[in-house]
């Protein structure tokens, strides 16, 4: 499997409780939803984790996998990523995107001038934004609201930013 059809869904986070249960880092909006993929995969494609129940936790999820026995075993997977395959997923609604289609893409601006590539897509509490890396320089935050980022075009590999300092 081509690490192109995979797409980062959560990390195990460590050991929860003496039971082997594991605590995942959920990546999904629903982090309950591991729940519904069942077998979460490695990097590589190789089947990681199988889920067989789970419940919320303030991070993610507390699930058992029929991999994991012991806390030691829940332990030793502290920071493994986990993935699912792309096809499971449906296709994205009209105006929504998978995080793991954005970065990368090219900024430009609205008359085509290069501004840089996102980096990450971060939300720290008051929405979306995009983490920009120009040519040369340090990084810089670009909201993710249809003022600053009138058009994502994926097919064509970049989206067109306006710098928040040239909003009205």
């Amino acid at each position: 499997m081509d690490k192109s059809d995979l797409i980062l869904v959560g990390r195990v986070a460590g050991a929860f409780g003496v039971k082997g249960d594991v605590r995942i880092t959920s990546y999904t909006a629903e982090p309950l939803a591991l729940l519904d993929y069942k077998t979460l995969l490695r990097e590589d494609g190789a089947p990681a984790l199988t889920l067989t129940s789970g419940r919320p936790d303030k991070a993610g999820v507390v699930a058992r996998a029929r991999e994991v026995e012991t806390r030691e075993q829940a332990e030793a997977l502290r920071g493994l990523k986990l993935y699912i395959p792309r096809d499971v997923l449906p296709e994205p609604e009209e105006d929504e995107f998978y995080v793991t289609d954005l970065i990368g893409l090219a900024v430009e601006t609205p008359d085509g001038a290069p501004l840089g590539r996102i980096r990450s897509v971060q939300d720290f509490g008051a929405g979306d934004l995009l983490e920009v890396q120009p040519p040369e320089g340090a990084s810089w935050w670009l909201p993710f609201t249809r003022e600053a980022v009138p058009e994502v075009r994926i097919a064509e590999g970049k989206v067109i930013g306006v710098k928040p300092e040239e909003t009205e």
